[in-house]
């Protein structure tokens, strides 16, 4: 069931909308992969990893997905959750005791809950890379954190926040006694044999690296730094573990971790978590607040939720959840037509409203899918 085809098919509509994206010069290559909850319907690469060498994109090329990981940092939390370890209304200072201290610029104090970090409700300042090129832990990062004002009443509206995520993963290094990386390890890569998908890959997945690219001005791509790795390589660990996105991974791999939530929490007859904890995770969480990053949006916890599709998600149905990254890759999961429909792309500055998740590759290729 869980076996991956030797040569999963090909949609050639999707191949020819992408060629289109790569000879228009807005990307070098991608992979794009479409799964049902059994198995993977289509999978194909298509462009260059490296455009100087002509290096033709491989399937399992490797990507930094960024804010892909934090679906994945959720469902951790969510983990915890079950296991009686924390609750979505707790405190955040019931664990982390240096924001017992949390104040807003006026200097009141504020109490946020770990479902306001995971709704990106919380009002928590984020960092700048300044503040944190040196932190090499998610425990040195948070007081760094703590000591920020919270920029609006808790709960009161909508405002992307990294530090919210990575503060929620924190607390999941305090209930669990593992470090955030050693977590997720242990208890979902490792046992979903997602071998390819990590904070710190290996010499080995770094070979596999596509190169990332931003688009000039004149429209050509010239190559793009993966900017908070300071210079250095990937598999260096001497960065702290950005619950946030940090993660590398592949299409395949990334398909796995999809699956499982599509089919309700379980894989390969073992269950990660229960069919009502995903539910909770995939479903509204953000009541009435305005959210983005495109119209007709809501957020669940760590997930944003299509509410009404629309623009670049009409080809999802009501419902659909799923997350971008700032390079152009792209998760979403329809769960009423059991459909998984992931892009993996390397590409820096887009500047269409929504970013990368209101881009024309993403419609583009989500539209040529669903038919």
């Amino acid at each position: 069931m869980s076996t991956l085809h030797a040569a999963p098919p090909v949609m050639e509509a999707v191949d020819a909308k992408m060629k289109a994206f790569v000879e228009a010069k807005e990307i070098a290559g991608v992979v794009t992969l479409v799964a049902d909850d059994e198995k993977i319907l289509h999978l194909s690469a298509v462009g260059f990893s490296e455009i100087d060498k002509k290096t033709p994109m491989p399937t399992d090329a490797v990507f930094w997905i960024a804010s892909m990981t934090k679906p994945v940092t959720a469902t951790a939390v969510m983990m915890m959750q079950e296991e009686g370890k924390l609750s979505m209304d707790d405190s955040v200072a019931k664990y982390l005791p240096e924001f017992r201290y949390l104040k807003d610029a006026a200097g009141n104090e504020v109490v946020i809950t770990l479902k306001q970090c995971l709704t990106h409700s919380s009002g928590l300042s984020d960092l700048t890379p300044e503040e944190t090129k040196n932190l090499t832990s998610l425990k040195e990062l948070t007081p760094v954190v703590a000591a920020k004002p919270v920029q609006f009443p808790p709960g009161s509206k909508w405002q992307y926040c990294q530090t919210g995520i990575n503060t929620a993963a924190r607390i999941v290094e305090v209930v669990s006694g593992k470090s955030f990386p050693e977590f997720v390890q242990d208890r979902l890569f490792d046992p979903l044999g997602m071998k390819d998908t990590s904070f710190y890959p290996n010499a080995e997945l770094v070979a596999r690296l596509a190169t990332s690219y931003k688009r000039t001005d004149a429209g050509e791509l010239e190559k793009a730094d993966l900017f908070f790795l300071n210079g250095k390589s990937p598999s260096e660990k001497g960065r702290y573990p950005m619950a946030n996105g940090g993660l590398f991974s592949t299409a395949t791999d990334y398909s796995i971790f999809a699956r499982m939530i599509l089919r309700g929490g379980e894989w390969d007859g073992k269950r990660y978590l229960k069919e009502e904890t995903v539910k909770q995770m995939t479903s509204v969480q953000s009541g009435d607040l305005v959210t983005g990053f495109t119209p007709g949006n809501a957020w669940g916890l760590g997930w944003c939720v299509v509410r009404e599709p629309q623009g670049v998600s009409a080809a999802l149905s009501p419902g659909s959840f799923g997350h971008g990254g700032l390079f152009g890759t792209q998760a979403w999961i329809d769960p009423v037509k059991k459909r998984i429909y992931l892009l993996f792309i390397q590409r820096a500055n887009f500047t269409n409203q929504g970013g990368s998740d209101g881009s024309d590759i993403r419609r583009d290729f989500q539209n040529a899918a669903a038919k």
